[in-house]
C-alpha cells in the first residue's frame, strides 16, 4: 500500500513543475518587460521551493509509480502545449497569473499541512514550514499584484 504523505507530495511536486512551465513560457511571452523579469525572478523562487519539497519527498520515500510518472509526464507536455497556444494576449497572461497564485496559495497549504503532521512523523521533523508559508504568502502577494494588473486589461469591456 503507497504511503498517502508520499503520493502528496508526489502531487505537489507535479504541481511545482507546472508552476515552473508556465513561469518560463510567461517570460518567453513577455521578454524583458518587467512581467517578463518578474516571471524569471519567481522561477527562482519556486525552484527553489521544489528543491525544498523534493528534499522531504525523498526523505518520506516513494509515492508514485512508473504509471502515475508516465501519466504525469503524459500530461505535463499536454498542458504545455495548452499553455504555450492559450499564453498570448492579455487573456492568456490573467489566466495564467491567477492560476498560479492557485497554485501558490496550495503550496502555502502544504506547508501548513505538513507543519502539523511534523509533529507526529520524524520524516518532517527539522523544516521550518513556518518560513516557508510565510515565503509562499509572500510569493502569493507578488503574483496578485501582477494579476489585479493584468485583469485591468483582460476583462476590460470590449469597445
Amino acid at each position: 500500500m503507497s504511503d498517502p504523505l508520499a503520493t502528496y507530495l508526489q502531487d505537489h511536486l507535479a504541481g511545482a513543475e507546472l508552476a515552473i512551465d508556465m513561469l518560463h513560457a510567461l517570460h518567453e511571452q513577455h521578454g524583458e518587460t518587467p512581467l517578463g523579469r518578474f516571471a524569471a525572478d519567481l522561477v527562482e523562487d519556486i525552484e527553489t521551493d521544489r528543491a525544498t519539497l523534493k528534499d522531504i519527498a525523498d526523505r518520506v520515500g516513494d509515492g508514485s509509480s512508473t504509471l502515475k510518472e508516465a501519466t504525469a509526464w503524459v500530461g505535463e507536455k499536454l498542458s504545455r502545449l495548452n499553455l504555450h497556444a492559450r499564453l498570448s494576449g492579455a487573456l492568456g497572461t490573467f489566466e495564467t497569473l491567477e492560476t498560479l497564485g492557485l497554485g501558490i496559495l496550495g503550496k502555502q497549504a502544504l506547508w501548513r499541512a505538513l507543519a502539523e503532521v511534523a509533529a507526529s512523523d520524524a520524516r518532517l521533523r527539522g523544516v521550518d514550514f513556518g518560513e516557508l508559508a510565510e515565503r509562499a504568502r509572500a510569493q502569493h502577494a507578488r503574483v496578485e499584484t501582477w494579476r489585479i494588473e493584468a485583469a485591468r486589461t483582460a476583462l476590460r469591456a470590449a469597445a
